[in-house]
């Protein structure tokens, strides 16, 4: 039989290519999400719903049967907005997992999609067993979800598995990330304001999180735990910009344009060893054949819209 997987979340960057994974492996998918996908990330053979988590009512009228796999990709993007945050982010997680056990919908494994905001101001390389030191809302609502899930596993052995992501890139990815922005302004040959660009950001490729997540499914060491995913190395966010640049042969960035955010830390990244030993995962994509995917594929979008394909 078909094994059957929930993805919250799943008209989004991170929840396409997941889906996109499931559907070559012969899964039954549904997704959830407060809208329907965008024609780039629309994909045959799945069930798509709307909602948003944090409409328990509405919610408790999709969710009926049971699924091997709940992947929480869900949230509300604009984290400027502290409330629609703490809601969907928080509260909504509580409600889909309040729901499962109601309804003894317990799947195999429900996972988590963290963030490494929950770290907070902590001083990099970040491990999971480091006390939080949060800064804003965004990390905030994530680690009040992180919290509760691991409480569910002690307490009711909740089959739970949280991923502290970092800064994942590639393919179909919002144009409003930092990657797709200095990617089309380069390919358009724009000015565009940026940072003074001393940060330091660790940046994995969406098709080594997908790889992570499958192996979670097959890592029963795996529940109750928190692990970090991230290349584990990072990147100068001005190195970043000038390589683009230069790979594209265009483009003006104008840097110390844009002041950082009170809230900012300089350096973020990873511990990874624990995903190494429990996982056995390590990321596979190299930062430069990642990013060279990824620019080649933002030309190919660009040159669709020019000639009006």
């Amino acid at each position: 039989m078909k094994k059957k997987i929930l993805i919250t979340g799943g008209t989004g960057f991170l929840g396409y290519h997941l889906i996109n994974a499931c559907i070559k492996k012969n899964f039954k998918v549904t997704s959830v999400s407060t809208s329907e996908p965008k024609k780039i990330r629309f994909l045959k053979k799945v069930k798509y719903l709307t909602c948003k988590l944090e409409d328990k009512s509405k919610l408790k009228k999709i969710i009926k049967t049971k699924f091997d796999y709940v992947i929480n990709f869900a949230g509300h993007v604009d984290h400027s907005n502290k409330n629609k945050t703490y809601l969907s982010h928080y509260i909504g997680c509580k409600n889909l997992c309040e729901i499962l056990i109601e309804r003894k919908l317990r799947p195999r494994l429900f996972i988590q999609i963290g963030s490494s905001l929950e770290y907070g101001k902590l001083k990099s390389p970040h491990d999971e067993t480091m006390k939080t030191k949060l800064t804003n809302a965004y990390g905030l609502s994530k680690f009040l979800a992180t919290k509760y899930l691991i409480g569910l596993f002690k307490k009711i052995k909740f089959p739970v598995t949280i991923i502290r992501l970092y800064q994942v890139y590639g393919t179909h990815q919002d144009s409003n990330r930092l990657i797709p922005i200095v990617i089309n302004n380069c390919l358009k040959n724009k000015i565009f304001p940026c940072s003074h660009g001393k940060q330091m950001r660790d940046f994995i490729y969406v098709d080594d999180v997908v790889k992570a997540i499958f192996k979670t499914f097959k890592t029963k060491a795996v529940i109750g735990e928190i692990v970090n995913i991230g290349y584990g190395k990072t990147q100068k966010i001005k190195n970043l910009i000038n390589s683009i640049k230069k790979e594209l042969k265009g483009g003006k960035p104008l840097f110390g344009k844009i002041k950082l955010r009170v809230d900012e830390v300089i350096s973020y990244r990873p511990n990874i060893k624990k995903a190494k030993k429990i996982l056995k995962w390590s990321p596979s994509t190299k930062f430069e054949n990642g990013l060279k995917k990824t620019i080649n594929y933002y030309k190919e979008i660009n040159k669709k819209n020019l000639t009006g394909m």
